[in-house]
């Protein structure tokens, strides 16, 4: 026994060694928001700590970019008592930049990034309007209007809870394939609101929201790729090496009639029709989603009138043509290869690019974002949601990338719940 606990000690204060070891690196602009007007001058200052305290010497390299874009400026600073400034200069135009920041400390590296925005609110997007746009997707509904449903619904006891049922489900979508999702259901008798719950990027299984679900709304989150969504998660980790999956966003990229997402995107609002079938619906709906789901929530909600709120996070796809005209553009990144500019390709995208939905929204909108975001850049997201004419709500946070805080989840759903309780 004296043997285990004298080895346990060991071990703790082990690692309390390696904690007293973190470095952290700060960078604070002097903007408490983090954004200026164009052409004001930005600064930030550099703390670097270590176990909490103040290191007072040492060497700072950093870089300037425009988001997404190649450094404009590469340098360095001393630490000069417990801080240094950088001078990060300031933008001709509204947009955004980012410092990316390093220190070497006993061996190790340490580094951080901050951006900032100038004017953002003023960004526009530059990815242009089809002139046949709403014809094209008019008769994409109608065909979609042709299919028939033919639902499923298998209950899945272990996912059930004493409030809420899981279930199963899938429902017939264009070109012979079959939409499939997680349904959760209030157990107590009532009518209920629907949210439409999409998914990111990638092929990965789906539990179903049951949580939310306990908050009085019926869930569905969906899957996107025509495969059942509860196999166990070594199917999808194969199916994700697979160059068919992998690469799915790049399929049919310079067809706007048989491009991947095109099936996605109908499947997805069939999910309003499955919602129809439902005895608890009550004929209020809202979509949801992050990153390609936020594309999805986007597209949704544009398509279908029936639809009474979005909630939107740092969504996919905007403004993908921001790289032709020398900024960020959208995930995934289609025109940062230059080989993909042919004019093809381009008017293509035009029909499935976050922004030419986005002119369209009537239903309110919840929109959050990070100002760190390398996947979804703030250029992007921030310009599709200027666009925006219906009622918005706009929540940013400076500090986080391709994620939310928990208060802004919270913010988030409770907003949506709060919309089609109304």
């Amino acid at each position: 026994m004296k043997r285990t606990i004298l080895i346990l000690t060991m071990l703790f204060a082990l690692n309390l060694n390696v904690l007293a070891q973190k470095v952290e690196l700060h960078l604070i602009p002097d903007s408490p928001t983090a954004t200026y007007r164009v052409g004001e001058q930005a600064r930030m200052k550099v703390i670097a700590l270590d176990c909490g305290v103040a290191i007072y010497e040492g060497e700072v390299s950093y870089e300037v970019s425009e988001d997404l874009m190649p450094a404009r400026e590469k340098n360095t600073v001393k630490l000069n008592g417990p801080e240094a400034t950088i001078k990060v200069g300031t933008m001709k135009e509204a947009g955004f930049l980012r410092v990316r920041a390093k220190i070497e400390y006993d061996g190790k590296s340490y580094s951080t990034t901050k951006t900032i925005g100038f004017d953002p609110e003023k960004l526009e997007p530059t990815t242009k309007m089809p002139k046949d746009f709403d014809e094209f997707w008019q008769k994409g509904l109608e065909q979609l209007s042709k299919v028939k449903l033919n639902p499923t619904m298998e209950l899945l006891p272990e996912r059930c809870t004493d409030k809420v049922n899981s279930y199963l489900v899938s429902y017939g979508n264009i070109n012979n394939t079959r939409m499939y999702g997680i349904l959760t259901v209030p157990k107590a008798e009532g009518k209920y609101p629907a949210i439409v719950r999409l998914p990111g990027a990638g092929v990965h299984a789906i539990s179903g929201d049951v949580k939310h679900s306990e908050q009085g709304v019926i869930i569905l989150e969906l899957g996107i790729h025509g495969i059942p969504v509860n196999f166990d998660a070594e199917v999808y980790a194969a199916l994700n090496r697979q160059p068919a999956l992998r690469d799915y966003h790049t399929i049919n990229i310079d067809d706007r009639d048989t491009y991947y997402y095109r099936r996605v995107f109908l499947g997805c609002v069939k999910a309003i029709d499955f919602f129809e079938t439902l005895p608890q619906y009550n004929g209020k709906v809202g979509t949801l989603g992050g990153s390609q789901g936020g594309l999805l929530s986007i597209v949704v909600s544009r398509l279908d009138p029936r639809v009474k709120a979005s909630a939107i996070y740092f969504p996919a796809f905007c403004d993908q043509e921001g790289y032709i005209n020398r900024r960020a553009g959208g995930w995934p990144h289609t025109f940062k290869n230059e080989d993909n500019r042919t004019e093809k390709i381009i008017e293509a995208q035009r029909y499935y690019d976050a922004v030419n939905f986005a002119r369209g929204l009537k239903a309110p909108v919840f929109y959050a974002f990070g100002y760190n975001d390398i996947t979804c850049a703030p250029t992007t997201t921030q310009s599709t949601y200027n666009i925006i004419t219906a009622p918005k709500q706009l929540c940013v946070s400076p500090n986080t990338g391709h994620w939310l805080p928990s208060e802004h989840v919270a913010k988030m759903w409770n907003w949506i719940i709060d919309e089609l309780k109304k």
